[in-house]
C-alpha cells in the first residue's frame, strides 16, 4: 500500500513525477525535496534566453504557485536530501529531519565538473543552476574578454550566447573539433564553422594546465604548449557528474549515476529519474545508457510514476528514443537517437552548405541516430527508422 512517496529532486522529473501521481490518481501523502529554494525551472533556457538577458529568472518557472498548490505537494525547497536508509525507508535531509516513505524517486539530476586548478578565483564559473546563470550573467556585463572551457552542447552555447552579446569570445576544446564527442567530428567541424562565421576565436585540440590570476582575479587560461589566453571571465563546461554524493551509504547500486533495472527500480521501493538514471536500454541490446536531455527527464519520471503504481513486480521497461536540440547562432541542430562520433554519418537531405539538413548515423548495419540542421520536419520522419537497419532508409529517404 503505497501512502507515503518521497521524491528527490524538485526541477524537471521531479515535479513531472509528483504531477503524474496525482494526475493518475495518488491521493497519499507527496512530499518534494529540491535543494536549491526556486521553484521548479527548467534549464536549457539558462544558458540562451536567460543568460542572453531575454528573460528574467522568473521566466523559467516550470510552474506558478497557485499551480503547485493545485498538485497538494508537501514542497521542501532550500533543504538536501542527505541519506536514503532502504531497511527504515527513510530519507534524511540537511535539517536533520527524516522523512517515510512507501516508495521513493530519486530525480537530483548532476553537478558540474570543476578545474582542479583556479577554486576561490573571482571570474571563474560554472552554469548549472539558476543562481549560476544570474551570477554569470551579471559578470558578462562587466567582462569584455571571454573564455569558455569545454565545447560540449552547454560550452558552445554559452560561447554563442556572450558572443551574441558582442564580447570577445574563446572557445578552448580539448577535442579537435566543437560537439566532436556528441555527434562526431563532421558535423562538429561544420559547428567550428558556425562559430567563426561570428566571431568566436577558436582553440581546437588544447589541454588547459592552469589559469593565470592577479589579486584573486582570473586574467588568463593556461595551455599546455605554453599558450596564454588573456580572459576577464572564464567559463568551466567541461561536463557533469551525477550527484549520488548523498547515496554513498544507502546500500544502492551507484556508478554513472543510480543504477536500474530496465523498469527504472534502483531497489525495492526506490525509483530513479532524469540525468542521474542509469538503465539497460533493449534498443542497446542492454548496454546501460544515463541521458542528459531535457525530454527524457519528463518522459522517464512518466514512466517511473506508471512502474511504481504498477508494484514493484509490474510495469513496462522504459526504452525510449532520445531526442535533444541546441541552438546557437539562430541554428536549431536536433537529435535523434545515438550519434555516435564513431558512426558512419550520410547526408541524406538538404546541403550542409545552405545549413539545412539531415545527417543519419549508421553503425553495424543500423541506423542509430539522425540529427536535423534547421530541419525539424526532416528530422521527425527518421524517428521511426532509428533502430532498424540502414537499408530500410534509402526507400524512406526520399520522402525526408
Amino acid at each position: 500500500m503505497l501512502n507515503r512517496i518521497v521524491v528527490v529532486g524538485a526541477a524537471a522529473a521531479g515535479l513531472t513525477a509528483v504531477e503524474t501521481l496525482r494526475a493518475k490518481g495518488y491521493e497519499g501523502g507527496l512530499t518534494l525535496v529540491g535543494a536549491e529554494r526556486h521553484p521548479p525551472y527548467d534549464r536549457p533556457p539558462l544558458s540562451k534566453e536567460l543568460l542572453g538577458e531575454r528573460w528574467e529568472p522568473s521566466s523559467t518557472w516550470l510552474r506558478q504557485e497557485d499551480a503547485l498548490a493545485a498538485v497538494d505537494v508537501d514542497l521542501r525547497l532550500g533543504c538536501r536530501a542527505t541519506g536514503l536508509d532502504q531497511a527504515a525507508r527513510h530519507v534524511t535531509l540537511s535539517t536533520g529531519e527524516r522523512l517515510p516513505y512507501d516508495a521513493a524517486v530519486i530525480a537530483t539530476g548532476l553537478r558540474p565538473r570543476r578545474l582542479p586548478y583556479g577554486d576561490g578565483l573571482r571570474g571563474i564559473h560554472v552554469l548549472r543552476s539558476l543562481d549560476d546563470a544570474v551570477r554569470l550573467r551579471r559578470a558578462l556585463a562587466t567582462a569584455p574578454t571571454v573564455a569558455v572551457i569545454g565545447a560540449g552542447f552547454l560550452g558552445t552555447e554559452i560561447a554563442a550566447t556572450a558572443r551574441e552579446a558582442g564580447l570577445d569570445v574563446t572557445l578552448i576544446a580539448a577535442h579537435d573539433q566543437p560537439l566532436e564527442r556528441q555527434v562526431g567530428a563532421g558535423i562538429g567541424e561544420l559547428v567550428a564553422g558556425l562559430h567563426r562565421d561570428h566571431g568566436v576565436r577558436l582553440v581546437l585540440g588544447a589541454q588547459v594546465v592552469g589559469t593565470a590570476q592577479d589579486r584573486g582575479d582570473v586574467r588568463a587560461v593556461l595551455l599546455a604548449d605554453g599558450t596564454r589566453i588573456d580572459a576577464d571571465l572564464v567559463v568551466v563546461a567541461i561536463g557533469s557528474v551525477p550527484a549520488v554524493d548523498w547515496l554513498a551509504d544507502s546500500g544502492l547500486a551507484l556508478g554513472d549515476g543510480v543504477l536500474c533495472d530496465a523498469y527504472c527500480r534502483a531497489a525495492p521501493g526506490v525509483w530513479a529519474a532524469g540525468d542521474v538514471a542509469n538503465w539497460p536500454h533493449s534498443m542497446l541490446a542492454g548496454a546501460r545508457v544515463r541521458l542528459e536531455q531535457r525530454t527524457n527527464a519528463s518522459q522517464q519520471a512518466m514512466a517511473v510514476v506508471s512502474n511504481l503504481l504498477g508494484g514493484d513486480a509490474g510495469g513496462r521497461p522504459y526504452a525510449p528514443v532520445p531526442f535533444g536540440w541546441t541552438q546557437q547562432f539562430g541554428a536549431k541542430i536536433q537529435t535523434i537517437g545515438w550519434c555516435p562520433p564513431d558512426a558512419r554519418t550520410e547526408i541524406i537531405s538538404g546541403s550542409t552548405a545552405d545549413r539545412e539538413f539531415v545527417a543519419a548515423y549508421h553503425r553495424g548495419g543500423m541506423l542509430v541516430g539522425a540529427l536535423g540542421w534547421n530541419s525539424a520536419r526532416g528530422l521527425r520522419r527518421c524517428r521511426l527508422l532509428v533502430g532498424l537497419p540502414s537499408s530500410e532508409l534509402a526507400a524512406a529517404a526520399a520522402g525526408v
